[in-house]
């Protein structure tokens, strides 16, 4: 889990983060639902849930959807822009759920920044114990893109997180084996759209005012070379439950 300033960074620029986010691949989404056998109807938590992005999509699948989000502002936002979302203060490390009462969880964007130890055992606790699982899933700065691979390359030194750490503490006495696959989906994306995209991050909110007007002028150098649409990276991983 990586320093609260990072963490909670996004609290600071909620609305700005709900406009400038990207959704998820809508392949990955189905992948992962897939996966885990979850299907129309089901109960499914999406925990961290931010603004909302991966609420939508969920809901959008006749989904059972509880979101839960910790930050005030972001769930804020995530009420007004979904009305009648069931949404709920809370955190991975302690999930204001009955044991056994979802069939799935997602998360999108989120997993780096928990405790592992503690979510994985409160996500197993809220799952049903008859089957399910959780479903994590990034959006990625694609380096195999020549303009989000320029954009990687400016924030990697940047990374307050490092994304793969909770791979190491991954209990495989709860959840069965990893998997995992990429998505990649072409989209428009101008400069003005990649540049909120990048300050949306916490590595750029996190930075002092002179190095974000320095990256913002880098992110606009790198989009002029472009014609105005990139190739995002959707990474999706899936665990099943064990009894």
């Amino acid at each position: 889990m990586a320093d609260d300033r990072y963490r909670f960074s996004f609290e600071r620029i909620a609305e700005h983060y709900e406009t400038a986010r990207p959704p998820y691949a809508e392949d990955a989404v189905d992948w992962a639902l897939g996966q885990l056998g979850v299907g129309a109807g089901a109960r499914v938590l999406d925990l961290a849930a931010g603004t909302g992005l991966l609420t939508r999509q969920l809901l959008r699948r006749d989904l059972d959807v509880v979101a839960v989000e910790p930050g005030d502002e972001m769930r804020a936002v995530l009420v007004r822009v979904v009305p009648g979302v069931e949404a709920l203060v809370g955190s991975a490390e302690a999930i204001p759920l009955p044991a056994g009462s979802v069939d799935a969880v997602t998360v999108g964007q989120a997993f780096h920044w928990f405790d592992t130890e503690q979510a994985l055992g409160e996500i197993h606790r809220v799952l049903r114990p008859s089957g399910g699982g959780f479903a994590l899933l990034w959006n990625q700065f694609n380096q195999d893109d020549p303009v989000l691979g320029g954009v990687d390359d400016l924030l990697r030194p940047r990374d307050p997180a490092r994304r793969s750490y909770w791979r190491d503490q991954y209990d495989s006495r709860l959840f069965g084996p990893l998997e995992e696959k990429a998505f990649y989906e072409a989209r428009p994306m101008n400069a003005d759209q990649l540049a909120a995209w990048v300050a949306s991050t916490s590595r750029v909110i996190a930075a002092p005012a002179e190095e974000q007007a320095e990256i913002e002028r880098e992110v606009r150098r790198l989009a002029a070379a472009h014609r105005a649409r990139v190739t995002i990276r959707t990474y999706a991983v899936v665990a099943r439950r064990l009894s």
